[in-house]
């Protein structure tokens, strides 16, 4: 099985947007630099970035995420920005009116995801590995990556951090209120006004 990667875009003092759900200057770094991260897609970054993205992104074969980020980002239109499957945690379930169509203008991809909406992170999880084999599952950060770490469901912590400090809203780590030690990060790329770590959680 491929391994659970937990991930996110971050402030330098460890959130993925304001109170009111805006990112700010989070996700400047997708659009400052030259090279395409997708072939037609409006998103442009420097070649370090693109380099480690595009490399990351091939590898994911499933995506789980809240039903907070399927809202206010209407399931990307049916298309993520990678990986073939999104398994949803909600106990809500799929909106009878969610007809996604054509292509996403950001993510140009040809082919749509198979959606799953599933009311328990764990069980989630384990649909989320079954639907990847042997590549990874990317799990949002935030309250639906927080309960899994807590759950150590958990291998790796991803984050591409941004230089700005948002001094309050949303948490990468949810409510993650006790200590979990990480391994040292095993990758470090420095992007423009990005830097891309990835570290292993401790067992």
């Amino acid at each position: 099985m491929g391994a659970v990667i937990m991930h996110n875009v971050v402030s330098v003092d460890g959130f993925i947007a304001d109170a009111n759900d805006q990112v700010g200057p989070l996700f400047d770094w997708y659009v400052n630099g030259d090279v395409e991260i997708i072939d037609g897609g409006q998103i442009k970054v420097s070649q370090a970035s693109a380099d480690y993205v595009k490399t990351t992104w091939a590898g994911i074969g499933s995506m789980v995420i809240g039903r907070h980020l399927f809202d206010i980002t209407n399931g990307w239109e049916g298309v993520p920005p990678a990986g073939d499957h999104v398994i949803v945690v909600s106990h809500r379930p799929r909106p009878d009116d969610w007809h996604p169509g054509g292509l996403h203008p950001v993510h140009p991809r040809q082919q749509q995801a198979s959606y799953y909406f599933i009311s328990d992170v764990a069980r989630a999880i384990a649909k989320a590995k079954e639907l990847a084999g042997e590549r990874t599952v990317a799990v949002a950060a935030g309250d639906v990556g927080g309960q899994a770490l807590a759950l150590g469901l958990v291998d790796e912590v991803g984050m591409d951090v941004v230089p700005v400090v948002f001094g309050s809203g949303k948490r990468y780590f949810g409510s993650v209120d006790t200590q979990h030690l990480l391994e040292d990060p095993d990758t470090v790329i420095q992007g423009d006004r990005v830097l891309h770590l990835r570290y292993r959680v401790r067992r």
